[in-house]
């Protein structure tokens, strides 16, 4: 396949224009200006529209922020994620800032075939449906969708899904204890309805987990899809490809503490076997 000289050269052009706007940024505080894009076309040397699609790929990016007739500033910092995994277990550490719950909906309603399959129960069982947007410092960050056995649950209370640790209450009001969980990700993009929520634009890039929990016999005790916003949340993966020269600090990997973790309720808990992240088609194991 012959490679177009003029388009290739203007795509380097823009990740050069890129790289140097994201020296900008990390030379700055989250709300703090960077150049107008007339004085960086001077200072850089390229037009307008390369100048323009480059900072484009950084506001959707989630890294910069355009304001009306203000100019562009550097965005608030990403919610991170980061997964560990070792040979003894894959542990989630808590993603910095304040989480909070505010409750949208809940029912307890039959099943249905899909959820029914997913928490092998029959579609006629009653579950709890819970819907509740999940914001950290104060700001949306996802929209949270729980299905919980209503059998294993005589009632979820208010108080419950909105304060505190949702496995905490599991464990100690209704004697259910998770143990492991599969979870997928994927990216997609948020409707009209869920852009209002989240305070993004219709269409906005987002994260869809999906997770299947199960208590220590193994039991399905909860199916859950969330919706993260793609401009605010990521995920690192920390992988070790290798035997350790000495071991960690005490504490180190453990996921012991007090927080949230994105994509999975607060609480904690740690899988036997490594996590699979899987995208449509491609599946990454060890992440």
């Amino acid at each position: 396949m012959e490679i177009d000289a003029a388009a290739s050269g203007a795509v380097l052009k823009r990740e050069r224009v890129r790289d140097a706007i994201l020296e900008l940024i990390e030379e700055r505080q989250p709300g703090d200006a960077i150049p107008s894009e007339r004085t960086l076309c001077a200072e850089l040397g390229v037009s307008r529209p390369t100048l323009r699609a480059a900072v484009d790929e950084l506001v959707v990016a989630g890294l910069l922020v355009r304001e009306h007739g203000r100019g562009m500033f550097v965005a608030a910092e990403k919610i991170t994620q980061e997964l560990v995994s070792d040979r003894r277990a894959f542990s989630l550490p808590q993603a910095a800032g304040a989480w909070t719950s505010r409750l949208l909906e809940i029912r307890t309603l039959p099943a249905g075939a899909r959820v029914g399959r997913k928490l092998r129960m029959s579609p006629a069982a009653r579950i709890h449906y819970v819907a509740r947007l999940r914001l950290v410092d104060g700001a949306p960050m996802a929209i949270e969708y729980l299905h919980v056995p209503a059998d294993l649950v005589a009632d979820l209370t208010s108080e419950e899904l909105e304060q505190g640790d949702l496995y905490a209450h599991l464990a100690e009001r209704h004697d259910v204890r998770v143990s492991e969980a599969v979870q997928s990700i994927e990216p997609t993009v948020v409707t009209r309805a869920e852009a209002d929520l989240l305070d993004v634009p219709e269409l906005s890039p987002a994260l869809l987990f999906e997770r299947l929990t199960t208590d220590t016999t193994g039991r399905p005790v909860e199916y859950v899809h969330s919706l993260y916003r793609g401009d605010r949340y990521r995920i690192v993966s920390r992988l070790t490809l290798g035997p350790r020269d000495q071991a960690p600090p005490p504490g180190q990997g453990q996921g012991v503490g007090q927080g949230h973790h994105p994509g999975i309720p607060p609480g904690d808990f740690t899988t036997k076997d490594p996590v699979t992240l899987s995208t449509r088609g491609v599946v990454q194991d060890g992440m």
